[in-house]
């Protein structure tokens, strides 16, 4: 490349481009170059008069026309309905709801694509036929750990050589190895990892509602008995059944009121999200319940069981409400065995709601036209918990700021492969008859009852503060850290939580533009930055830690439910953590650059503090008879190895699994 004198005026240069360029590969349809050396921001009413023009045709570039099918080449951002997740052309079965609007409400990114699916299931189920999926005693399933699962005949390898060929994520692909002469084996679980059966204790059960891989469900309970939302009218009489006689016996000497009134009762909830869906699901060969557990807070701070309640729709309709039987603990005989199936239906319920709540949805916000006096968030519909709300987030960033805006440098690294990773879960993972409708038990229901469940989902609440007291697990008290006291001072999630929450909140506050709404940017901000970094890592690199053992969380289809919570479980070996920049040189604002500083020193301090906390043995909950540290919100900023896999332990800065 070589400068060329200036044609026009002073300020302007030409350059003149030459590289080699193969006969074979034909005409090229386009060229972008691409300034790499865009360490500089404006906001718009600062930026330099010569790029005004080019700044604003960026934008309608990657905005579209909203009009015709994107071809591989177009650059633009655009929303649309989750409209390909069916294929109505392969039978009625296949047939699925369009996901978005009012309705069954969701967004997305971009036009449907060619879905790998097609090809991959049917190999799939020709490999994981029922025979190999089913297990007679709890030996036949750690030999899958100890000694793997070997090939039938000469089919399965085909099968698993077709696959490969056609999985084009090298991590995803994982899924899908074989070692020798086995089909899958397995790493060892570490919930079974040190002894083989305290999993099943009630000890570890209530644990992991606090620790595990599904944190951010368990309240409060606050009246009793536990109420129903769903309509009256519609539904029927769906409150709950269990009374204080059910509990009276485990309740270490108090009532269930004074229990009440010192905050020591706390629920399980799945009833509400799962009773309009379960006629559907149990009309098939899936059979389950809705649930509610309710728990005791402790004095070791630990989480006692107290009852379960299982529940299913009337046999004569809808509105004749619930039909359910409640079940105690009990230490011996049959009544043991019962109380540790009770047990396994919750851990079904939460297994199910886990993928398709707390971690595939979480909010969508357009962002409009930020400027240096005032922000618009329009709050729109989609899903629950991290991936597919990111989405909006990336596309509303990209159509209206400019990459020389300040929020948008601050949001980028957050963003990075979230499109990409959701875009493959379409082809594989969330299609009519894909990976997750034949691992979770509302099977092809799993989409359209995410959605259902969306419909009381608040962006605002997704701030971790807000979220703790709305769940009644927090309340407000200027006294504490944060501002908040935690009712179940040993609450893992909550306490790391909320020491990674401030890190972001301080390193958002110093450098964003100043506006008369900056708090409620910051806040904004802080949100969208902890749901795509902390709050995914807490729902997601748990899973094979504490699913990796089928019968702690149960999926309908064994080895691939194992196979695809180890994949996704697994950090890549270019993860880039909270704190960590892929280019040193990101910015030339010396403030920003202060302020990251910072934030990187505080992320270093909390996994110290968390490392601390995880050897103090009076916190029961942080490490429990399995003897699993709590790790998953340790941010490990100050890790540069880059050795990825099965760690446990993480924060990656974006969704990218």
């Amino acid at each position: 490349m070589r400068k060329l004198t200036s044609l026009n005026a002073e300020d302007d240069a030409l350059f003149d481009l030459s590289f080699d360029w193969g006969e074979s590969l034909g005409v090229p349809g386009a060229l972008i170059v691409r300034n790499q050396h865009h360490s500089q921001t404006y906001l718009p009413a600062e930026t330099l008069e010569p790029l005004l023009f080019y700044r604003q045709q960026e934008l309608v570039s990657l905005r579209g026309t909203g009009s015709g099918m994107l071809k591989e080449w177009d650059r633009v951002y655009d929303y649309a309905y989750y409209s390909d997740l069916g294929m109505p052309e392969k039978g009625h079965q296949y047939a699925r709801p369009v996901l978005g609007g009012r309705t069954i409400p969701t967004l997305v990114e971009q036009e449907p694509n060619i879905p790998i699916l097609k090809v991959i299931v049917p190999e799939v189920k020709a490999l994981l036929d029922k025979t190999i999926n089913e297990f007679d005693t709890f030996e036949d399933i750690i030999r899958l750990y100890e000694g793997g699962v070997k090939l039938p005949d000469s089919h399965y390898s085909h099968s698993l050589k077709k696959i490969r060929q056609c999985v084009p994520w090298e991590l995803v692909r994982e899924l899908i190895r074989s070692e020798g002469e086995h089909f899958l084996k397995f790493p060892v679980p570490v919930v079974i990892k040190g002894d083989k059966t305290v999993w099943r204790t009630d000890e570890e059960f209530g644990r992991e509602m606090l620790a595990g891989v599904n944190p951010v469900v368990i309240q409060r309970l606050q009246e009793f008995p536990p109420r129903s939302k769903l309509d009256l009218g519609q539904y029927g009489d769906q409150d709950s059944r269990i009374t204080r006689e059910h509990l009276h016996t485990n309740m270490n000497g108090l009532t269930v009121d004074e229990a009440i009134e010192k905050n020591k009762m706390f629920i399980l909830d799945h009833h509400d999200a799962l009773m309009p869906y379960l006629r559907r699901i149990n009309t098939t060969t899936t059979k389950t319940y809705a649930t509610r557990t309710i728990l005791l807070l402790q004095g070791d701070g630990t989480l006692k069981p107290l009852a379960i309640e299982l529940s299913f729709p009337h046999e004569n309709g809808d509105a004749l409400g619930a039909i359910s039987q409640v079940f105690t603990p009990c230490d011996h005989g049959v009544g043991n065995a019962i109380w540790q199936l009770a047990k396994a239906y919750v851990a079904v319920s939460d297994s199910g709601y886990h993928p398709l709540i707390s971690h595939w949805y979480i909010h969508i916000a357009y962002i409009h036209n930020f400027d240096a006096t005032m922000m618009d968030v329009f709050i729109s519909v989609c899903r629950l918990n991290t991936h597919a709300v990111i989405e909006p987030f990336v596309i509303a960033t990209n159509r209206q700021l400019s990459t020389l805006h300040p929020i948008h440098k601050l949001l980028k690294p957050h963003f990075r492969d979230t499109i990409h990773i959701n875009a493959l879960a379409r082809q594989i993972l969330i299609n009519a008859g894909g990976v997750l409708e034949i691992t979770v038990f509302p099977a092809r229901y799993a989409m359209e009852m995410s959605s259902f469940v969306y419909r009381n989902w608040n962006f605002t609440e997704q701030a971790l503060p807000v979220d703790l007291i709305k769940r009644g697990v927090a309340v407000p008290d200027e006294s504490h850290p944060y501002g908040l006291k935690l009712l179940i001072e040993d609450y893992p999630f909550a306490v790391d939580g909320l020491e990674v929450w401030n890190a972001i909140e301080a390193w958002d506050k110093p450098w964003l533009p100043k506006m008369e709404t900056r708090a409620e940017l910051i806040e904004a901000c802080t949100i969208v930055i902890w749901v795509a970094s902390a709050l995914h890592a807490a729902v997601n690199f748990g899973q094979y830690p504490y699913a990796g053992y089928l019968p702690n969380r149960p999926t309908l289809q064994t080895l691939l439910g194992v196979s695809l919570i180890e994949i996704l479980s697994r950090h890549s070996r270019d993860e880039i953590y909270l704190g960590q920049r892929d280019n040193p040189e990101w910015t030339n604002d010396e403030l920003a650059l202060e302020a990251f500083d910072r934030f990187r020193a505080a992320l270093v301090e909390i996994e110290k503090r968390i490392r601390e906390r995880n050897e103090d043995k009076t916190l029961k909950n942080r490490y429990g008879l399995v003897e699993v540290p709590y790790m998953l919100l340790y941010p490990n900023t100050s890790d540069y190895s880059r050795e990825g896999g099965l760690t446990g332990k993480g924060i990656p800065n974006s969704i990218s699994i």
